[in-house]
């Protein structure tokens, strides 16, 4: 296998710096974008630098939003720089990491910023694979941090099927090294997950104690039942929810 020059955008956060180690550890070489490293997407500041002679960028960056324009602006804006950017530096492919569901649901503001992600990514001037994943192992915890407010946190009842983020990361590495694909089947980890019980078995494991209390407030019923469940024919990846919960 021949070695590239790869950029990974979000390179500092949880999925990404997990890509950069497993490109890095498949001997190629990376590329991180980060504001804290020196390179903005929102402003575009050091992309061009950033991106000379990159073969393939992965698009890894997450962003937290309350409100529907907010992060529809933010992924917007993010993804139009870096597109415009790879062009110009005549990037190969480009690889998103999405979620598996993002059309199903309507009413959430971060999925409304992924589907604009998304299209621009699939209209835009660079060849492309889109990855559909579902909600990672630690999900259940960053829910719970959301609401937690003097020992008790609110929790929806959702049915997951989470991946590792190590195995993300992985798959995120070995697509970039390939022929760029279009959307990418969805990817999943090995069994399906009650979220109450997933964010329980966490805290329990890290030993952080809070009182659950399941409710629709944060992540409402329209994500109820199988919506966000992979699809026919998903791609399992290998780890369990229980084999990455021994490691905490």
């Amino acid at each position: 296998m021949r070695t590239m020059r790869i950029a990974v955008a979000g390179a500092t956060g949880n999925i990404g710096a997990r890509t950069v180690a497993a490109l890095e550890q498949a001997g190629h070489e990376v590329v991180r974008i980060s504001r804290s490293l020196g390179v903005d997407l929102i402003t575009g500041d050091g992309l061009d630098a950033a991106l000379t002679g990159v073969e393939a960028v992965i698009d890894a960056t997450s962003y937290t939003a309350a409100d529907r324009d907010d992060a529809v602006a933010y992924f917007g804006t993010t993804t139009r720089n870096l597109l415009a950017a790879e062009e110009r530096a005549g990037v190969r492919h480009h690889v998103l990491l999405s979620i598996v569901g993002v059309d199903r649901i309507e009413g959430n503001a971060h999925y409304a910023g992924k589907r604009e992600q998304e299209r621009l990514v699939t209209e835009g001037p660079v060849p492309w694979t889109i990855v559909p994943a579902t909600q990672f192992h630690d999900f259940a915890a960053t829910v719970t941090s959301w609401t937690e407010q003097d020992g008790v946190a609110a929790i929806s009842p959702l049915l997951v099927q989470p991946i590792a983020p190590a195995d993300v990361a992985d798959i995120l590495a070995e697509i970039a090294t390939g022929a760029p694909q279009g959307r990418h089947r969805d990817v999943a980890g090995p069994e399906p997950q009650d979220l109450v019980d997933m964010a329980r078995r966490t805290n329990d494991a890290r030993g952080h104690v809070v009182k659950l209390v399941p409710t629709w407030a944060l992540l409402g019923p329209e994500m109820a039942g199988d919506v966000l469940l992979p699809g026919e024919g998903a791609r399992i990846a290998p780890t369990t929810f229980d084999e990455w919960l021994a490691k905490q």
